[in-house]
């Protein structure tokens, strides 16, 4: 008897009821607000999502890594009803609640801190970012900041000026906050190597900023929207260094990479680096809006009273869904299912690439994988249009797929870590079909 299969299509994609409300949408909602996929959901399940039309797809997008437990988690769902029937919010400052407490305690028994450390809680990746650079400038009592080229922090002003994307974020949105410098990350397949890297580091403290006014190097384990570059121990091993020798306070943005997503519940683990801080947001909550700091106790006490905060941050309904997240992790072993994805996914990954040239690269950790489309493997010259027909090769076969990277030719997998082995099955067997229908 042949497998159930999960992905069911019963009409053309989009569905009319989609194109209808896509119709409305063009009305109403703001051009920015563009749309990547335009079929409108009706529900989601695990690694699942039906539309309005009814249907099915195998959903590797996740909200953009957001649901790392799945869609709907019964465990999930019923921690946020039962905490909305209790209360919805007061602003933790004014009467605080024990879910916050909780959740802190959990999250630093989880983090790689070797000595006292503390949490605060926020709304989404971007405040998250902002709020360790309050800290870091509060501890250092300096004003400037490093990131990476192809780093991506966030949209609110100072997280989109630590971002290195020009086409969509930053274009026509200036002027930008100041104090931000930027310097290369490396890359196995592009350059700079890690050596390369941490030399032109040091050289932009004799030439762009004096390693004495920098408050925080802010970095991504693997650079997510700049297409899942991972960052090489060494390198990172070597940032670390640099900030001890120069009073830099260190900042780990996890937005992405945490939870377990490349095989480690934070992928700076991989390095053996123990950061200052740690920007925590995506999987968090399940997909509700929650997001946290977890740091060094005396960076985080650092600020006055009252400097960090606002009216939303650390929403008890978002914080008892994280909860439940921590809860589903312990007893469905995501992390190590990260591996075993990771596991399943490069084999198959690889032999794309050896079987069409176009496939430049396979990278990742774990379940966080990605490949590089080029037009040619000499030149490895980006390919933007190429991924973009295999996304929507696979979009119209029912697998939802997201592009990266520095110039969008790349492909990434953010599925679920809750994904069964016949769905992952199924996903890559639609996935290889896409790249046969555009490839060749």
């Amino acid at each position: 008897m042949a497998a159930t299969r999960a992905i069911e299509l019963k009409t053309a994609i989009p569905g009319p009821r989609s194109r209808e409300i896509a119709a409305r949408k063009e009305r109403v909602v703001a051009d920015p607000l563009g749309i990547y996929l335009p079929v409108a959901v009706a529900e989601g399940r695990g690694a699942l999502l039906t539309d309005v039309d009814g249907n099915t797809f195998i959903d590797f997008a996740g909200g953009v890594g957001c649901l790392n437990v799945g869609h709907a988690h019964p465990r999930v769902v019923e921690a946020v009803q039962e905490q909305a029937a209790q209360f919805l919010h007061t602003d933790f400052t004014i009467v605080p609640y024990e879910v916050y407490v909780t959740l802190a305690e959990r999250l630093l028994a989880l983090a790689p801190f070797n000595g006292p450390a503390k949490a605060a809680f926020f709304n989404a990746g971007t405040e998250a970012v902002e709020n360790c650079v309050k800290f870091a400038r509060a501890y250092t009592r300096r004003p400037a900041l490093i990131a990476f080229e192809g780093g991506f922090h966030g949209r609110t002003l100072l997280s989109l000026s630590l971002t290195s994307k020009t086409h969509p974020y930053k274009a026509g949105l200036g002027p930008f906050a100041p104090e931000v410098y930027r310097v290369p990350f490396p890359s196995a397949y592009r350059g700079p190597t890690a050596a390369e890297a941490l030399a032109a580091l040091e050289r932009a403290f004799a030439t762009t900023v004096a390693a004495e006014t920098v408050a925080a190097i802010v970095v991504e384990p693997v650079q997510g929207e700049g297409g899942f570059v991972p960052a090489p121990p060494e390198f990172l091993q070597g940032l670390r260094s640099v900030c001890d020798e120069n009073g830099i306070v260190l900042v780990a943005d996890e937005v992405q990479t945490g939870y377990g997503r490349t095989g480690k519940m934070f992928a700076i683990e991989h390095s053996g680096v123990e950061p200052d801080l740690i920007a925590v947001a995506k999987s968090i909550a399940g997909g509700l809006p929650l997001s946290g700091v977890l740091g060094k106790a005396e960076i985080m006490d650092a600020p006055g009273d009252n400097a960090v905060g606002g009216t939303y941050v650390g929403n008890p309904v978002a914080q008892a869904a994280a909860l439940a997240v921590l809860d589903v992790f312990e007893e469905e072993g995501l992390v190590e299912r990260a591996v075993q994805i990771g596991e399943t996914l490069r084999p198959r990954m690889e032999a794309w690439q050896q079987r069409w040239p176009q496939v430049g690269d396979v990278r990742g950790l774990g379940a966080m994988l990605a490949l590089e489309l080029v037009r040619d493997p000499a030149t490895k010259e980006p390919d933007p249009d190429t991924a973009t027909a295999i996304t929507r090769a696979a979009a119209e076969r029912g697998l939802i797929l997201l592009k990266a990277g520095t110039y969008s030719n790349c492909i990434r997998v953010l599925t679920p870590l809750v994904i069964t082995d016949a769905e992952l099955d199924e996903a890559l067997a639609v996935w290889e079909a896409a790249l046969e229908a555009v490839l060749g």
